[in-house]
C-alpha cells in the first residue's frame, strides 16, 4: 500500500496542544537499566517495580495539594486511580512524567523512581522522562493534521528521518484503528469521531516508543461505547505497556486494572483548603469487595463521592 505524503510548506504552526506533546518527546532519552534504546522494556515481566513513590507532597504555591502518596506501580500491569473531585489523582498523575513543571507555581517534594532512577534529580532531563513516559489526556486533541501526521508527528520531531509508514501503521494497529482508518490517511484528523479521536493520540502517544502510558481520564468525554472501545484496547496492549489512568468511573477501574489506588480530599485545619491524600492501595479486587479502610468502602460502595 502506497502512503499518503501530507507535509506540506503550508502545514499550519505548532498549536499549543503540539506544543505540548512537542515537550514530551526529545532525542534525549531516559535509558534506567531495563529499558532498551527503542524505548521498549528489556526486563522480564516479573512485576519488576516501574514507580516507586515515597513521601510524594505537591505544592501549588502556598496551597498543599497532595500530602505524602506512598504506592509502587509494577511492570505491565494497569494501576487505576480513582476518587472524589479535588482529591489529587490527576495532579499525582503528572509527577509520573514531570508534567507538574510547566506550572510555574508547583512544587513536587518526596521521591519518584522510575527503574530505580529518581525522576527528579537534577541530572534528569524533564524532556527525556516524557519520551519514555507518554500521556493521553482527557479530551482528545488531535493535531489540525492528516491522521498520518498525526501519528508520525513525534517520531520526525524526535529525529526519526525517511519513510515512516511502517511507524504509522504499526502504531495505527495497536490503537485499534487501523482498518477503519487506513484507506484515509490523508484526510484531516478532526474529522473523525471522538472515540476515533482518542484513539489516535493513544496511536500518536505509542509512536515514540515508551515504556508508560498515563491515561487522565481518557473515556470522560466518550459514548459507552466508544468508551468500551477503549477499555478493550487498554487490555490488548498492556503486554506492552505499564499503564496508570485516572476515571471517576469507578466499574471502569473494576473492569480494566488491576491494581486500584483510592485517593480523598481532606481540609486542612488551618488554610480550610482541600488536600488530597491516599487512603489505601491494594489489588483491584480487594479494594472493591474488601477494602481495608472504612473510607474506601463508603466510597466505592456509593456512600459518598
Amino acid at each position: 500500500m502506497e502512503y499518503p505524503d501530507t507535509r506540506s510548506e503550508d502545514t499550519p504552526e505548532h498549536t499549543e496542544d503540539e506544543a505540548t506533546v512537542t515537550s514530551m518527546i526529545d532525542t534525549t532519552a531516559l535509558t534506567p537499566q531495563s529499558v532498551g534504546d527503542d524505548g521498549s522494556s528489556t526486563a522480564p515481566l516479573d512485576g519488576r517495580d516501574v514507580f516507586t513513590v515515597e513521601g510524594l507532597n505537591v505544592f501549588y504555591g502556598d496551597h498543599h495539594a497532595v500530602s505524602e502518596v506512598d504506592l509502587t506501580v509494577k511492570e505491565r500491569e494497569i494501576t487505576a486511580f480513582i476518587g472524589p473531585s479535588g482529591c489529587g489523582k490527576s495532579t499525582v498523575l503528572r509527577c509520573f512524567n514531570r508534567m507538574n513543571d510547566l506550572i510555574d507555581i508547583a512544587r513536587v517534594d518526596g521521591t519518584v523512581r522510575y527503574h530505580g532512577v529518581d525522576l527528579y534529580d537534577e541530572s534528569v532531563d524533564p524532556v527525556a522522562v516524557r519520551r519514555r513516559i507518554g500521556m493521553v489526556f482527557q479530551k482528545p486533541n488531535p493535531f489540525p493534521k492528516s491522521i498520518y501526521d498525526n501519528v508520525a508527528y513525534g517520531p520526525r520531531v524526535g529525529g526519526q528521518r525517511g519513510n515512516l509508514d511502517d511507524v504509522v501503521e504499526r502504531s495505527l494497529r495497536s490503537a485499534g484503528l487501523w482498518d477503519e482508518v487506513k484507506d484515509r490517511l490523508g484526510e484531516s484528523a478532526l474529522g473523525m469521531s471522538g472515540g476515533q479521536q482518542q484513539r489516535l493520540c493513544i496511536a500518536r502517544a505509542i509512536a515514540v516508543n515508551p515504556d508508560v502510558l498515563l491515561m487522565d481520564e481518557p473515556c470522560s468525554a466518550l459514548d459507552p461505547i466508544a468508551t468500551g472501545v477503549i477499555e478493550e484496547l487498554m487490555k490488548e496492549i498492556q503486554s506492552d505497556y505499564t499503564i496508570i489512568i485516572v476515571t471517576h468511573n469507578m466499574q471502569q477501574a473494576a473492569r480494566v486494572s488491576d491494581r486500584t489506588a483510592f485517593f480523598t480530599a481532606e481540609i486542612d485545619e488551618r488554610s480550610g483548603q482541600r488536600r488530597g491524600k491516599l487512603v489505601e492501595f491494594d489489588e483491584t479486587g480487594t479494594i472493591f469487595s474488601n477494602p481495608g479502610d472504612e473510607r474506601t468502602e463508603a466510597y466505592v460502595t456509593g456512600r459518598f463521592g
